[in-house]
């Protein structure tokens, strides 16, 4: 079973929202973030959580995070720079890329920021240099072939090599205060995490008779949300996490990176059907958002979106949906199943938050999607009996497959 309950608008407010404020829409819940970051704090209590704002850096959610008390990952100048402008205390901030630019250590430097990751010998000889006073984390690649995005790929140490770079960074006079490691993305058992708990409890040992003493534990991110086809219990997964960290590390301050989890559920997106055609026997639906916009997470993050029509009938015709801009790349979706639409329908993506509008770009001349923000708009588009959250096997409408 997944966490069933996400932010779903109705029929009723998508078509009052299109024609208040035209599509592409994107419609954003500030109590779904609260309530996934209160989520994660119930079943994970010590873990102080940073959250990854790369998933989606929308000034809203930032605020409502830094309101309840979250901190954050940061992995760039930019996004050290937006959350010092906003206020947040630098000391709330981990510098989570492995590999720093100059420019960011600089921002490092002047927001206050000591927190950071690193992987290799050069990425200490670089922070040593620039901020030498860091607190640092050796990031610990962990293998997990299942993970929805495997991370690993392209950062973490090697087991073998991370006992003599932790011994390495400490010689070089940084605070060398404990171990990070990111299972992948979308990971819907307990089992990897508890795998890199597994090695990372070795390394404290090892690193303690070597005259090393850890005191922090970044267990990363990757929590997942619901998608299609895919089932996962995720209370019993965090209440299996929670019960390692505290049998195997009771001393350690435990420290969490999520974005998706956080934002993922958040966001519902309204566009707009602006073409059909036939070719080669099949439907072809062009939308008014497409790669280009909110659906860069077909390329960038691999995502599967669900997309809902409201038109009735089975759901037996094979298409092909496709953006607005004039590039042939932009195709969503093959072979789709849907049921037969017109120019003018409306669709809804639920559960578009994450890697969505973050990666978005202005291509073509087309603009990003607007946003709105649910609670200050659902009063005048949606009876309070209709509150939009809904069970994950309900439908509203006829889902595209």
């Amino acid at each position: 079973m997944s966490n069933k309950k996400h932010f779903q608008i109705s029929q009723q407010a998508v078509e009052k929202l299109a024609v208040r404020f035209g599509t592409p829409l994107l419609v954003l819940s500030l109590e779904e973030i609260k309530k996934n970051y209160k989520v994660l704090k119930k079943y994970m209590p010590r873990v102080k959580i940073h959250y990854a704002i790369k998933a989606n850096p929308h000034p809203e959610i930032l605020r409502v995070m830094a309101d309840m008390g979250s901190c954050f990952d940061v992995a760039s100048d930019g996004e050290i720079r937006t959350m010092h402008d906003m206020g947040v205390d630098g000391g709330r901030l981990i510098y989570a890329n492995p590999v720093k630019t100059g420019v960011g250590l600089e921002a490092c430097r002047s927001c206050g920021v000591r927190k950071m990751t690193f992987d290799s010998a050069s990425e200490i000889d670089k922070i040593k240099k620039q901020c030498p006073d860091a607190t640092v984390l050796l990031r610990l690649r962990i293998d997990n072939s299942s993970a929805h995005v495997d991370l690993n790929k392209k950062f973490g140490a090697a087991r073998e090599n991370a006992l003599a770079l932790m011994q390495q960074a400490k010689e070089a006079g940084l605070d060398m205060a404990g171990i990070a490691f990111h299972v992948g993305s979308q990971t819907v058992s307990a089992d990897p995490y508890l795998h890199a708990l597994d090695i990372a409890r070795e390394l404290f040992e090892e690193a303690e008779a070597a005259g090393l003493k850890l005191r922090i534990l970044d267990v990363g991110g990757g929590f997942p949300i619901p998608e299609p086809k895919v089932k996962f219990n995720l209370p019993e997964m965090l209440r299996q996490i929670n019960a390692r960290l505290d049998e195997d590390f009771a001393d350690a301050e435990i420290w969490a990176e999520p974005g998706r989890y956080i934002c993922g559920t958040a966001v519902n997106l309204i566009t707009s059907v602006i073409g059909v055609t036939e070719r080669g026997g099949q439907p072809w639906y062009f939308l008014n958002e497409g790669l280009y916009g909110t659906f860069s997470g077909v390329l960038f993050d691999q995502w599967d979106f669900k997309l809902i029509s409201f038109r009735e009938g089975e759901e037996k015709v094979a298409a092909t949906f496709a953006g607005p801009s004039c590039d042939s790349l932009d195709i969503m979706f093959r072979g789709r199943l849907t049921v037969p639409l017109q120019v003018g329908d409306l669709l809804l993506v639920p559960s578009c938050g994450a890697y969505t509008s973050a990666s978005a770009t202005t291509f073509n001349g087309f603009s990003k999607a607007k946003f709105v923000i649910w609670e200050r708009v659902k009063a005048e588009v949606e009876p309070v009996a209709a509150v939009g959250r809904v069970e994950m096997n309900q439908s509203v409408a006829q889902a595209v497959k």
